[in-house]
């Protein structure tokens, strides 16, 4: 699952890259690589709520966190507004 505690507020930074990027159902997520930390992060934006956060994980569980972010998405992490 996620991992815990961290601020994940990096969207928007040069030194992340987007490496997927979805949408389905209303649904937007990015898969996104903090090259200096080494760091996976997901931005997700629910078009039907508005509601727009950040969270980030495992490596290893990356692929599933794209797949199903909101199994992965901590009540905690998922509170960090995205950057603009």
């Amino acid at each position: 699952m996620g991992i815990e505690g961290k601020n994940v507020a990096l969207t928007g930074r040069r030194d992340v890259r987007e490496l997927d990027h979805r949408t389905a159902n209303g649904t937007d997520v990015r898969l996104l690589w903090h090259r200096p930390t080494n760091r996976v992060l997901f931005a997700v934006t629910d078009g039907h709520s508005n509601r727009s956060f950040e969270f980030e994980v495992d490596p290893a569980d990356a692929l599933a966190a794209f797949r199903h972010p909101y199994v992965y998405a901590n009540d905690d992490q998922s509170t960090h507004a995205l950057a603009a």
